[in-house]
């Protein structure tokens, strides 16, 4: 089992524990280098070690923003899956984790924000203690620093009567601060599962309160709180000589008055890059969003779900990619993903969509899939398309055999790859590594069925035509039925083709036992690499996860499952 585990998830792993490790070294070393260093030894003497602490969660979160926008940058990640020679194997698997990647990174940022926050808080409180009537001794000087004439300051809070919540309000980096807090926890909060399942949308605009959260994060430092010792004044006023004789600074020349001087900011430093790259991707973005889409087709069928067959100029795809749709009458900034169900060799691309929020909704009828007759062409609203962009079961050809689960509408990728199958094997001089696929399609409503059946229906008599009646094992469950239906199914049954989908593979109802099938694929292909393919629920997704482990062998020689899922 832990071999399996080392084979599927050791490069994921080892790259989690890089980012960890590069975290930990910025964190430890930053916060040894304030807590040492000689120009922040007056500094440490008010603030002591919280200084340390909010300067290291500092550079882990500079680290961390800078990261967050390259996993969702989605024109490089289609790059580097195209054309880049070192993402092959494992390594391309990994760009199919970007999103996990992006939360990871993300949490990553909040850890870092609470322990930055927290520390500067008790920052603010030293400042304002320090200023207040009963600091006494050193501090008490360091803190009067800067009320004389040709005087640098220390203590930002220059009045004894200051509190914390007056100077969070009225410095840069205390409003800053909390405007950049406040939009991290509108973006994590609006993030969660539940959020994103009951209202996209919010979760949609949410997000791009991170606009707010990188601005405010570029000029947070401007205002220069936390000051240090400045070069020349450590040449002429040794600190570990001086700082007990704070009564003699102005009247001795051993020790003259030290002078201060604010960090330089360095967010912007670590941001700017990622963030050019990010405007990129919505420059290209707004310049396909200009290029005209033809609607050829509307199609209306069974369970609420809508097909549009759509002609762009110089539109290339691969089978299991996937674009991004925006309908301006509808939203004027909301674009959603949406897989692309034609093949390559169609003249057209083609996208099936099912009513699951306000916007899909809204859509549907905009398009008049609750008609009876189609809209006219000339009468529909206008979309746009960004992408497409590549997706895992790009890869599903790279393999031997290929397992392809779906579960409702998350069949929509795997009718791409199925067309395309049927083209290349209708073409004598194509050769395909892929040898043998097995489809599973779990669905609850019968009329589900209906228009993805067509497709298999022709699939399968080309296969049997062509002598290849073995290359393609689909196996559909029903996981819901009436008393209706179940008498409907008995009274029509036929030996040679199913009652439902109209195949010769006769449906199963019910769920599929996954242990029975990895463990027959297993058998039926011993020292294989075989490709597993997901779309639908999380759940699901755990199960079969395991499954790949479960029945990976150790062995080099042995069979070997990798798990690959649809996230966009």
């Amino acid at each position: 089992m832990i071999g399996c585990w080392i084979l599927n998830e050791s490069l994921s792993f080892m790259l989690v524990l890089s980012w960890l490790g590069v975290n930990l070294y910025l964190f430890i070393d930053t916060f040894c280098w304030y807590e040492e260093e000689e120009s922040f030894i007056y500094t440490r003497v008010i603030l002591g070690s919280a200084l340390a602490w909010a300067r290291a969660s500092a550079a882990c979160l500079n680290f961390n923003c800078m990261l967050i926008l390259l996993p969702i940058s989605r024109n490089l990640l289609s790059f580097m899956r195209g054309t880049s020679a070192c993402c092959r194997g494992p390594w391309r698997r990994q760009l199919d984790k970007n999103l996990q990647f992006h939360k990871l990174v993300a949490y990553g940022i909040a850890v870092s924000a609470t322990i930055h926050i927290v520390a500067h808080l008790f920052n603010l409180e030293r400042y304002c203690l320090s200023q207040s009537a009963e600091a006494k001794g050193l501090v008490a000087a360091l803190s009067k620093l800067g009320n004389a004439p040709n005087e640098s300051y220390l203590n930002p809070i220059r009045t004894v009567h200051t509190n914390t919540a007056a100077e969070l309000l009225t410095t840069t980096a205390g409003v800053t601060g909390l405007v950049a807090s406040l939009a991290l926890v509108v973006i994590m909060t609006s993030s969660t599962e539940f959020i994103r399942q009951a209202c996209y949308e919010l979760f949609w605009y949410a997000h791009h309160a991170s606009i707010i959260f990188f601005f405010t994060l570029a000029i947070h430092g401007a205002g220069r709180i936390v000051r240090g010792q400045t070069a020349e004044s450590l040449l002429l006023h040794n600190v570990s000589f001086c700082r007990d004789r704070y009564v003699e600074w102005q009247v001795t020349s051993q020790c003259p008055t030290p002078q201060f001087s604010g960090k330089e900011p360095s967010a912007w430093k670590w941001v700017l890059g990622p963030v050019v790259l990010y405007v990129c991707e919505r420059i290209i973005r707004f310049w396909r969003f200009q290029q005209e889409v033809v609607i050829t087709k509307v199609v209306s069928h069974p369970s609420g779900v809508l097909e549009l067959r759509m002609k762009k100029r110089n539109f290339k795809m691969a089978p299991g990619q996937y674009v991004l749709l925006q309908c301006p009458s509808i939203s004027s900034l909301e674009w959603h993903p949406f897989t692309l169900t034609s093949a390559p060799e169609d003249e057209f691309f083609s996208v099936h969509i099912r009513a699951a929020g306000d916007w899909t909704g809204a859509l549907l009828e905009a398009f008049g899939a609750d008609r009876q007759t189609p809209r006219e062409p000339w009468s529909l609203p206008r979309l746009a398309v960004d992408g497409p962009f590549g997706a895992g079961l790009t890869d599903a050809f790279h393999y031997p055999v290929s397992v392809c689960v779906a579960t409702g509408i998350g069949v929509t990728p795997f009718a791409a790859l199925l067309k395309s199958i049927r083209y290349k094997c209708g073409q004598p001089q194509a050769e395909l590594k892929l040898r043998k696929v097995y489809f599973y399609w779990i669905c609850r409503d019968s009329r589900a069925f209906e228009w993805f059946a067509e497709l298999l229906l022709s699939l399968e008599t080309q296969m049997n035509e062509k002598g290849k009646s073995q290359f393609l094992s689909y196996h559909i469950f029903l996981t819901s039925w009436d008393e209706n239906q179940a008498f409907h199914i008995a009274f029509h049954w036929d030996e040679n083709t199913d009652v439902i989908t109209g195949l010769k593979q006769k449906t199963f109802y019910g769920r599929p036992n996954w242990d029975n099938e990895f463990r027959q694929i297993a058998y039926n292909h011993p020292s294989s690499n075989i490709g597993v393919f997901f779309c639908g629920p999380s759940t699901l997704s755990k199960t079969l996860r395991k499954m790949c482990r479960l029945y990976s062998s150790a062995d080099p020689r042995g069979v070997h499952f990798y798990y690959n899922k649809e996230s966009f």
